[in-house]
C-alpha cells in the first residue's frame, strides 16, 4: 500500500510519464494543507458534528460557530479528499469518515488527530535542526500532564484496529497464563490476547507518568486484575527470570538506541519461560535498495526527529534477540497497516 499521485485521465497520465508535472510543488504546497485540514477538523468537531446525519454549510457555521468562507473552503478541500459527500446543498459522511473520524467510533483514530494537531506539529519545525544535529527533541522527557493525556488518547487511536489483527494473527501457545507487555500503557494488545485466552494475565511496565494517563483507559477494557499497570522502566528495571509465556515490546524500540534494544532484549530472554515468545511490534525500515515503502520511512524520520532512534530492520530486530540467545520464529506482518510488523523470537 502507496500513498502516490495518481492520474485521473490519459492526458494526466502522460503528463507524469513525460515528468511534466511538479511533483514537489504538489509534496509542498499540496499535501500540508491537506493534513492540516484533516487534523483541524477533528480538533474544530466538523466530522462529529455530520455523525446523526448530512447537514448543511449553514447548519455547520451555526453548530460549530466557525467562519462561514473559511469553514466552506474547508469543506470543499475534505470532500475532494473523500471525507464527504455532498449533495442537495448538504454533506454527509463517506463510509471512510463514519468509521475512522468520528469519536466515538471503536475504529476512530480521531485521538491521533487531536494529538498530532496540538502537539506534534510544532515538532516538525525541528526537522531542520535535527538535521544538522541528529538531536531529537526527546518528548517523553518534556511532555505536560495534559500533554501526556493527549498522547495516550492518540497511542489508543493507532493501536485500536492494530490490537484486533495483532490477538487473532499472533503466534502465542493456547495454554500461556503470564505475559509481559513493555509500555503497553493503555493496555489495547493485552485486553485483546486476554479475551482470547482465557488463562492470560497481562503486567504492563510502564513510567509512572504513562499511567497516571493510561490508567482510565485500561479501565475501559474492564478486565479487571487480569491487565495490570506496574510502574517502572524498561531500560533499568529487572524482569525476573522464567516468568513470562509472552513477552510483547510494541511500539516502543524504536525510542531506544541499538544498545538499548539489545539490553532489553536480553533481560526479556531471561524472563521468558522455555516455550515462551518474544514479539517486537514495530513500523520497520525498508532496506536500501529495497522496494520503496512510505510508511516505514516516513516513520523512521519521525521517530528519529522526535526521539534521536528511529525504526530498525527485520535483520536488526532479530539480530538483537539471537544475541539474546533466542530463536527466530515468525515475522508476521500486518495487512491492515502497511509497513508495520510482528518480528517473533522463541526460547
Amino acid at each position: 500500500m502507496q500513498l502516490k499521485i495518481s492520474p485521473e485521465n490519459p492526458f494526466e497520465w502522460f503528463a507524469l510519464q513525460a515528468n511534466l508535472v511538479p511533483i514537489p510543488l504538489l509534496h509542498a504546497q499540496v499535501m500540508p494543507v491537506m493534513a492540516k485540514a484533516v487534523l483541524e477538523a477533528a480538533d474544530k468537531g466538523v466530522f462529529d458534528a455530520l455523525a446523526l446525519g448530512p447537514q448543511s454549510l449553514d447548519e455547520l457555521v451555526t453548530s460549530l460557530r466557525l467562519n462561514r468562507k473559511a469553514l466552506g473552503e474547508l469543506m470543499g478541500l475534505l470532500t475532494a479528499m473523500g471525507y464527504f459527500t455532498f449533495r442537495k446543498e448538504q454533506f454527509k459522511l463517506t463510509r471512510m469518515a463514519r468509521r475512522f473520524a468520528l469519536k466515538n467510533d471503536p475504529q476512530s483514530v480521531q485521538g491521533m488527530m487531536i494529538f498530532n494537531n496540538r502537539v506534534v506539529w510544532d515538532w516538525l519545525n525541528h526537522l531542520g535542526d535535527y538535521l544538522e544535529t541528529g538531536q531529537g527533541i526527546q518528548y517523553h522527557d518534556t511532555l505536560s500532564p495534559q500533554q501526556w493525556q493527549y498522547y495516550q488518547e492518540a497511542m489508543v487511536a493507532a493501536s485500536s484496529a492494530e490490537a484486533r489483527e495483532f490477538s487473532r494473527r499472533v503466534p502465542v501457545s493456547k495454554s500461556a497464563t503470564a505475559m509481559l507487555d513493555i509500555g503497553g500503557s493503555h493496555g489495547q494488545h493485552s485486553a485483546a490476547l486476554c479475551r482470547k485466552l482465557p488463562a492470560l494475565r497481562s503486567i504492563i511496565l510502564d513510567l509512572p507518568q504513562a499511567i497516571e494517563q493510561a490508567a482510565p483507559l485500561l479501565a475501559r477494557q474492564e478486565l479487571g486484575d487480569r491487565v495490570v499497570h506496574q510502574a517502572g522502566n524498561a531500560l533499568t528495571d529487572d524482569f525476573g527470570e522464567n516468568q513470562y509465556d509472552i513477552v510483547l515490546l510494541s511500539s516502543l524500540a524504536h525510542h531506544f538506541t541499538n544498545d538499548q534494544n539489545q539490553d532489553v532484549a536480553s533481560k526479556v530472554s531471561r524472563a521468558l519461560r522455555p516455550g515462551g515468545v518474544f514479539i517486537v511490534n514495530e513500523f520497520i525500515r525498508p532496506q536500501t535498495g529495497a522496494k520503496p515503502e512510505l510508511v516505514g520511512s516516513s516513520t523512521d524520520l519521525f521517530y528519529g526527529l522526535s526521539s534521536t532512534a528511529g525504526n530498525y530492520s527485520i535483520a536488526e530486530i532479530q539480530q538483537w534477540q539471537e544475541t539474546a540467545g533466542l530463536r527466530p520464529y515468525k515475522v508476521i506482518w500486518y495487512r491492515t497497516l502497511p509497513g508495520r510488523a510482528m518480528v517473533v523470537a522463541r526460547k
